[in-house]
C-alpha cells in the first residue's frame, strides 16, 4: 500500500514538473515568436525607410535647380561668344562642382562641349567631341535648327516662363523636331516643347 502511495506521489510530481517544463517551453516559444515578429516588423520598417530615402533622393535629383545666377540662356550666349557656331543643347551638370555644358557645332561641322561657370558665366573650357563630328543625326538636327526661327537661346528664354531651365536640347518626336526644355519651379519638375518656328511653349505630352 505504501509502495503504491509512493509511486503515485512520484508520478504526480513528475507530471507537475513536466507541466512546468512544458509551460516554460511554451513560454519560450511564444517569446521567440514575438521576438521574430518584432524583428520582421523592424526590418520591414527599415526597408520602407530606405525606399523612402531612395525616392526622396531621386526627387531631389529631378528637382535640383542650377546654383548661381547664370541661366541656360546666359550660358548659351557665353558659349557662342567663346566658340562661334550653332548651339544644339545646354545642360546643367550637377556633378559636385556644378557647371553648364553647352554643345556647339562650328561651321566646319566640328562639335564642342563648352563648360560655363554657373556663378560668373566664365568659360571654364571647351573640348572637341570628335566622336560626334559629322554624325548623321547631328547633321539633321543642325539643318533643322539653321532653318528655324527659334534658336537654343531663344528656346531657353521662352521656357523660362515656366520655371528655372535646367536643360534645353533638340528632340525628334515622330519626325517632328522641336526644342525640349526641362524646368524646376517650386520644387516641381516640368518638361516642355518649344516650337522651332513660333517659339510657342507647350507641355511635353510624354511627361509623367
Amino acid at each position: 500500500m505504501k509502495r503504491n502511495i509512493v509511486i503515485a506521489t512520484l508520478t504526480a510530481a513528475a507530471l507537475a514538473a513536466g507541466g512546468t517544463v512544458a509551460a516554460f517551453a511554451a513560454g519560450d516559444d511564444e517569446a521567440t515568436a514575438t521576438q521574430r515578429q518584432a524583428g520582421t516588423n523592424a526590418q520591414a520598417a527599415a526597408d520602407r525607410d530606405d525606399e523612402s530615402a531612395d525616392d526622396d533622393s531621386a526627387d531631389d535629383d529631378r528637382t535640383a535647380a542650377p546654383r548661381g545666377s547664370v541661366t541656360a540662356a546666359d550660358a548659351i550666349a557665353a558659349a557662342l561668344k567663346h566658340t562661334p557656331g550653332t548651339a544644339l543643347a545646354a545642360d546643367f551638370e550637377d556633378d559636385g562642382a556644378g557647371t553648364w555644358e553647352v554643345t556647339v557645332v562650328k561651321g566646319d561641322g566640328s562639335e564642342y562641349d563648352v563648360r560655363i561657370a554657373p556663378d560668373s558665366g566664365k568659360v571654364l573650357g571647351a573640348q572637341r567631341d570628335s566622336d560626334d563630328d559629322n554624325d548623321s543625326d547631328d547633321r539633321a538636327e543642325l539643318a533643322a535648327v539653321k532653318g528655324a526661327s527659334t534658336d537654343a537661346r531663344e528656346a531657353a528664354l521662352a521656357a523660362a516662363a515656366k520655371g528655372t531651365v535646367t536643360e534645353v536640347g533638340l528632340d525628334d518626336d515622330n519626325g517632328a523636331v522641336a526644342w525640349s526644355a526641362e524646368t524646376v519651379k517650386d520644387g516641381r519638375h516640368g518638361e516642355w516643347k518649344v516650337a522651332l518656328d513660333s517659339g510657342r511653349v507647350t507641355q511635353d505630352p510624354d511627361e509623367d
